[in-house]
């Protein structure tokens, strides 16, 4: 299973291919492309970057790219069946302020991409739904300055969630119909 490329390469990548998102949104944006079933343009790995982004003037990663990488693993570990799925966030080390505003943006850049992707009516599992709901609402909160050990713990749930979340998100809208496809 390849690893993430460094959040900070790909923070370079991004400001490079002038996009104005950090490199969670980016991230978040890839991962709600590919889990609302953007999978088929991903065919063709030139353009993935505008389609998932909706913007037919970006310019396309360069093959083994940070931006090629990010979008290897991301398939990569979508489709794994051990479950094997992160989120491109700041370090432990860094602020958990900054973090938590990470998984926020993260958040956002999902939920416009799965959009994009799946269109007004996904076929979501009732989980599924609420799922989506609850991303939403996170794609809505801001963070606090905090040092509190119960809030660390607490971005470590949210983290877990959103995790958890997507793959049920990818499993509805991928998974489950490609699985009923191959019965029929």
């Amino acid at each position: 299973m390849p690893d993430l490329p460094d959040i900070a390469d790909v923070t370079a990548a991004s400001r490079q291919s002038g996009l104005a998102m950090d490199a969670s949104e980016l991230h978040g944006s890839l991962c709600g492309w590919l889990a609302g079933g953007g999978t088929a343009c991903l065919l063709y790995t030139s353009r993935w970057l505008a389609r998932a982004l909706a913007d037919d003037q970006l310019p396309a990663p360069a093959a083994g790219s940070a931006l090629d990488q990010l979008r290897q693993t991301a398939v990569a570990q979508l489709e794994d069946r051990s479950f094997a799925f992160d989120l491109l966030l700041p370090a432990a080390d860094r602020p958990l302020d900054e973090r938590a505003e990470a998984l926020f943006s993260w958040c956002q850049g999902f939920l416009g991409a799965f959009g994009l992707a799946a269109g007004a009516s996904p076929p979501l599992s009732e989980e599924g739904q609420e799922a989506l709901q609850d991303l939403a609402r996170l794609a809505q909160a801001s963070a606090e300055s905090s040092d509190d050990e119960e809030d660390e713990d607490a971005l470590a749930e949210l983290e877990e969630f959103v995790r958890v979340a997507v793959l049920l998100l990818h499993g509805d809208c991928v998974l489950g119909p490609r699985h009923r496809r191959s019965l029929n």
